[in-house]
Formats: C-alpha cells, structure tokens, sequence
C-alpha cells in the first residue's frame, strides 16, 4: 500500500505544481486528490495553508484558485525579497559570511556549468540563496522570506530566461561573493538588491511583448 504523504511533503507537491504552471486557474479538488493519492481531508488542509500565505485564493463556496499573475503584485514582491535578504545579511555576523564566499562561488559554478549544458537555472540559484542566508541567526526574518518567496517564484519561473540575462545573474552572484570574502557588506547588498531589482525589469519587459 502506497503511503500518503506527510503534510509538509504534499504541501510541497501543490506548491510545486502552481508554480510550475500544472495547477492552474480554479483547482480541481477530486483530480488533484486522486492525482497525489490522498483524500480530500489533507488536500483541502493544504490547500488552506497555502491560500493563507497568498499562493492561492479561497472563494466561500467555490473552492481555491490560483491567482493570475499581476505586475503590480510583482512591484511589490520583489523589492521586499530584495529588502528582507539584504537584511538578513546585514544581521548575520561578519565572520560567518566570510566563510561562506568560497560555498556561494562553487555554487556559482556549477551555475555556469548547467547554462553551458543549457540545463534549467532556477534549482541552482535557489541553493545559491539558501547557502547565503545559512548563518542568518533570526528565525522570524527566515520564516517571513520562506513565505514570501513562493509568490515570487511564479514570475520567476514563467517569464525569466535567456542565456545573457543569465551570465549577468550569475556575474552579480560572485560580485555579492567576492563582497563577503572582503567583509564589505553594503557592496554585498547592493548588488543582491540590484540583482533583485533586474528580475523585476525582466518580467516588466517579458510582459510588453
């Protein structure tokens, strides 16, 4: 008998598929129910948590929806990201990011390999952020990035891409490296903030074609 998957394992399947594009528009509850092999209880509780961190909406007697992507929305978010890992940074010690310079460049890497390969960016730049705010000692700023940054991904996944955009990203990351090996943290944020900003103008012109 094939075991249900825990709550935060189907959490993460539905988060998944929206942002992937697989779930989109008004969910089908019975489908995706027997699609992820679970009963409706756990479904529906997932899906209530994740409307609850704005992923997707809940309509009193019509089920969940998945947004449709809005630019306003983007002009909010990504600007918050870029201020919330900014400040993260700032909060973390000194020492400790110096440490991780040398983690972020390997990661950086490998990030130049996949686009040489042209492999999908997205998995690598996430391990990238996730190794820069490793040391960050302040859960409550983590938790407020780790429910924020879903939203974001949607943009990020759909409309980001080109193999020169890429390669400036990829430079911008071992600028915000080299910044850390040197323990010159106000060039470390203002490039992740720019970094940020950049896919923000991307998507904008992504949306005027």
């Amino acid at each position: 008998m094939q075991r249900s998957p825990l709550r935060q394992e189907l959490f993460a399947q539905i988060t998944a598929r929206v942002l992937d594009g697989r779930l989109a528009g008004r969910v089908n509850e019975v489908h995706l129910a027997k699609e992820l092999g679970v009963s409706r209880t756990p479904l529906r509780e997932a899906l209530v948590g994740l409307a609850d961190r704005g992923l997707l909406i809940s309509e009193l007697g019509r089920g969940f929806l998945v947004p449709p992507l809005d630019l306003g929305e983007a002009r909010q978010l990504y600007p918050l990201v870029a201020e919330l890992e900014s400040l993260a940074v700032r909060w973390t010690p000194v020492h400790d990011l110096q440490t991780l310079a040398d983690p972020l460049d390997e990661i950086a890497d490998g990030m130049s390999a996949a686009l040489a390969e042209g492999a999908e960016l997205s998995a690598w730049d996430d391990r990238w952020h996730a190794m820069l705010l490793s040391r960050t000692v302040n859960p409550h700023l983590l938790r407020l990035i780790d429910q924020t940054k879903p939203l974001l991904k949607r943009y990020d996944v759909l409309y980001f891409g080109g193999i020169e955009r890429s390669r400036q990203s990829i430079d911008e990351h071992r600028q915000i490296a080299a910044a850390l090996r040197t323990g010159d943290l106000n060039e470390a944020c203002q490039v992740l903030v720019q970094n940020w900003v950049k896919s923000l103008g991307y998507f904008e012109e992504g949306r005027q074609r």
